[in-house]
C-alpha cells in the first residue's frame, strides 16, 4: 500500500511539473509573439512596418514601455508613421494634435503594396502634412535595384514640392526568420548600396534610412550611408539616442508606438521643408 501511495504521488509531482514546464514554455512562446500596445504581431508576408520589433524584447529590442515621455515637449516638429495596420487614418485629428509631418508604408519587397496607402499619402498631403512614403527591404528576396524600382513604381517617388519628403528604406530584423537575413555584413552592405544608388537615380533624392542601433551594428556595420543617406533611429528608451556606425547624428528619431508611432524631426521646421524641397 505504501509502495501504491508512493507510485502514486511520484506521478502527480512529474504530472505537475510537466504541467507546468509545457505552462512555461507556452507562455515564453506566447511573450515572443505577442504584440505590446500600438504593435501588432508579423504573421505574414506584407504586415511589417517601421519598428515591429519594439513589439518584444525577444531580439533585443527596447520594451515599448520604456518609450521616451518627454519628446512632445520638445520645439522640433513631430509627426508620426502609419501601415495598413492604422486604416483609413483622420488626419484632421493628428493635425489638431500637433503633429506636422508622415511617413505611409506603401511597399514591401518586390511582392506586396498596402491597400491603405492611397488614402493615407494622399490624406495627409491634403491636410497639409509634409509627407513620404517607405519601403519594408527584405534583402533576401531579391535585389536591392529590383525592389527601389518596385517602390518608386508603387508610390515611393519625390517631387520638389515642398511636402514631399525623401523615400525610406526601413531596414530591421527580419520580420520572418533569420535576424539578418542570412546574409553577411558586405552583403548586406551591397544590398542597402544597391537600393539606395538605384532610388537616387531615379528620383534624383538619397533615401532616408530606418534603422535600430543594435542590429544595424550587429548586421551591417558600414560607414558607407552616413555622408548621404539621412538616419532615422528607432529607439524608445533614450531622448539622444545612440546612432549607429557611419552616421555622426540623426535626423529622425522614433521615439514611442503608443497610441501609433511617433517620431521627431531633429532639426526645426524650415529644415524640415528644406529636406522636402531637396
Amino acid at each position: 500500500m505504501r509502495a501504491l501511495h508512493r507510485a502514486r504521488l511520484i506521478a502527480t509531482v512529474g504530472a505537475a511539473v510537466l504541467t507546468g514546464l509545457l505552462t512555461t514554455a507556452g507562455q515564453a512562446s506566447a511573450a515572443e509573439n505577442t504584440a505590446t500596445p500600438g504593435h501588432p504581431a508579423v504573421t505574414q508576408r506584407g504586415e511589417a512596418y517601421a519598428g515591429w520589433h519594439e513589439a518584444t524584447a525577444a531580439n533585443g529590442a527596447t520594451p515599448d514601455g520604456a518609450r521616451v515621455q518627454d519628446i512632445n515637449a520638445a520645439a522640433n516638429p513631430i509627426g508620426i508613421d502609419v501601415s495598413s495596420y492604422q486604416g483609413n487614418v483622420d488626419w484632421a485629428s493628428y493635425w489638431n494634435q500637433g503633429y506636422r509631418f508622415a511617413y505611409t508604408k506603401a511597399t514591401e519587397g518586390d511582392y506586396y503594396t498596402s491597400d491603405y496607402f492611397s488614402q493615407q499619402y494622399t490624406g495627409s498631403y491634403n491636410q497639409g502634412f509634409i509627407r513620404g512614403a517607405y519601403h519594408f527591404g527584405i534583402p533576401n528576396g531579391s535585389s536591392g535595384a529590383s525592389q527601389a524600382q518596385y517602390f518608386v513604381s508603387h508610390g515611393g517617388g519625390w517631387s520638389a514640392d515642398g511636402k514631399t519628403l525623401p523615400g525610406m528604406l526601413d531596414m530591421e530584423f527580419n520580420p520572418y526568420g533569420a535576424t539578418c537575413y542570412g546574409l553577411s555584413q558586405a552583403a548586406l552592405t551591397n544590398w542597402i548600396k544597391d537600393f539606395t544608388n538605384t532610388y537616387r537615380s531615379l528620383t534624383g533624392r538619397d533615401a532616408v534610412i530606418y534603422t535600430n542601433t543594435g542590429w544595424w551594428n550587429q548586421c551591417v556595420n558600414s560607414s558607407a550611408f552616413g555622408a548621404t543617406n539621412p538616419l532615422w533611429v528607432a529607439n524608445y528608451s533614450s531622448s539622444t539616442p545612440p546612432v549607429p556606425a557611419g552616421w555622426g547624428y540623426y535626423t529622425f528619431h522614433q521615439y514611442s508606438s503608443d497610441p501609433v508611432d511617433q517620431n521627431r524631426f531633429n532639426g526645426t521646421m524650415d529644415r524640415l521643408i528644406a529636406l522636402a524641397t531637396g
